[in-house]
């Protein structure tokens, strides 16, 4: 299994790709390219972070780096801790990838992820060799810190679109499912201080996930019957490092992850219109929304960096990406499911419905997303043989290749880190947004059929 690098860090299998050995590296490398200072380090529950985590330390420290570890955490809690008190920050989670994958989130100063070119400067330092290690008498030190998470929750409370007195007095029925995840640390404590009477699932932070840690809809029966029997006004699932929220009405019904971002949109874009920021894949249903308060949507490649820097550059009221991550510029700059929970709870006091209502009061759409494996070929040459078979239609390359219909879109773009092309479509309804999906499906196929004939 290759090590798989993207804009956020690295990623792979541990004992296949993954091995403390080259986390060893990445960690030297990027305490290099920091020049020391003191790094902030947060885990989620997978059972592999402790191994991990020592080789980080080392590395870090061997370079003059100071490690102040947070122990188990939601990725946004080490991002606002990195931001707040730290000079660089590493997360050791692979996020909703399944239990024998790991990775390393590498953090900027500002508690963003590293965009492309310092991750690339980062990654040629680890191919090279080229660290800085400190002399004995200058290693960094190690120290623990177990005040992150509550003062992320106070960043939350503290926020001045929440009346937390009265959601508390509103005493709303919750139902959450962790995962074993990092939720298990964070989302009861949450809870709690909203006055919530609430049931959690899967709470102990033991990286032992019961089901594929990806909160989609057709992982989430059980979390759709624990509400139901609880008689909650809805339900959530967030992914082992808690910076993606899926939501579950209070019939059970899984609502889909896109429509997180649009529920908290329409809320926030209620008090605050302005600027949106979404990527290129997120639902149109934002647009409507924007339209509906007068606002812009401005949109980026995939990617949370590319969102969030941004987010920042155009001053976003809110934004975020249709997989469930919620971002508010007023906490920090990074896809956050405990803000996104809270966002919720004030929006369901003020419209005083279930949320099932408040869903249906928004733009519907259907979304499909498929892939296509090209094994060998070229995945860019076939999506630049895709852009001109489309002849005269209406097209936007800010990700790939997305056809802008008068009520649809379909979107296709090579992957940068698996051998595939990813395809999705949304329309008003389920069934067209499959037939646009297999459409476009059939072109791509027909065109690896080619170039794979062709040798190219």
């Amino acid at each position: 299994m290759p090590l798989l690098v993207s804009v956020s860090g690295i990623r792979g299998v541990v004992g296949d790709g993954l091995t403390p050995e080259l986390v060893l590296r990445v960690a030297q490398a990027y305490g290099s390219w920091l020049g020391g200072g003191k790094v902030i380090l947060g885990r989620d529950s997978r059972v592999t972070g402790e191994m991990l985590r020592g080789a980080v330390i080392s590395g870090l420290m061997a370079v003059g780096c100071d490690v102040v570890d947070l122990g188990i955490c939601p990725t946004p809690t080490t991002e606002i801790a990195t931001e707040r008190h730290g000079d660089g920050g590493i997360i050791i989670t692979a996020s909703h990838n399944p239990i024998e994958w790991n990775a390393l989130k590498l953090l900027a100063p500002d508690g963003l992820f590293l965009d492309e070119e310092q991750g690339a400067e980062v990654m040629r330092r680890m191919e090279a060799g080229d660290f800085r290690f400190a002399r004995w008498d200058g290693i960094g030190k190690l120290s623990h810190y177990a005040g992150a998470i509550k003062e992320h929750v106070a960043e939350i409370l503290n926020l001045r679109f929440l009346n937390v007195g009265a959601i508390r007095k509103r005493r709303f029925r919750v139902v959450a499912d962790c995962v074993h995840g990092a939720g298990g640390v964070i989302l009861p404590y949450l809870l709690d201080r909203l006055g919530c009477e609430f049931k959690i699932l899967h709470e102990e932070a033991n990286g032992l996930f019961p089901r594929k840690p990806e909160p989609l809809p057709e992982y989430l029966g059980e979390l759709g019957e624990a509400v139901k029997a609880f008689g909650a006004d809805f339900g959530l699932a967030v992914d082992p490092d808690v910076d993606r929220l899926a939501l579950v009405d209070e019939t059970g019904r899984p609502l889909g992850e896109e429509y997180t971002l649009a529920l908290a949109a329409d809320f926030i874009l209620s008090k605050r219109p302005g600027t949106v920021v979404v990527n290129a894949s997120t639902t149109r249903a934002i647009d409507d929304l924007a339209a509906r308060y007068n606002s812009t949507v401005v949109r980026t490649k995939v990617g949370e960096i590319h969102v969030a820097k941004k987010a920042r550059e155009v001053g976003a009221t809110i934004a975020g990406e249709g997989n469930g991550g919620v971002i508010l510029p007023d906490v920090h700059l990074g896809r956050d499911a405990p803000v996104g929970l809270a966002l919720i709870l004030q929006g369901l006091l003020e419209k005083e419905e279930p949320i099932s209502r408040w869903h249906s009061s928004l733009p519907q759409y259907f979304m499909v997303k498929d892939r296509i494996e090209v094994g060998s070929a070229s995945a860019v040459e076939i999506v630049q043989r895709y852009k001109e078979k489309l002849g005269r239609a209406k097209v936007d390359l800010t990700d790939g290749v997305k056809v802008l219909l008068d009520d649809a879109w379909v979107q296709v773009r090579p992957s940068n880190t698996e051998p595939i092309i990813r395809v999705m479509a949304e329309a008003p309804t389920p069934e067209r947004a499959r037939r646009l999906a297999d459409e476009h499906l059939r072109i791509l196929r027909e065109l690896l059929k080619e170039v794979s004939e062709s040798g190219a």
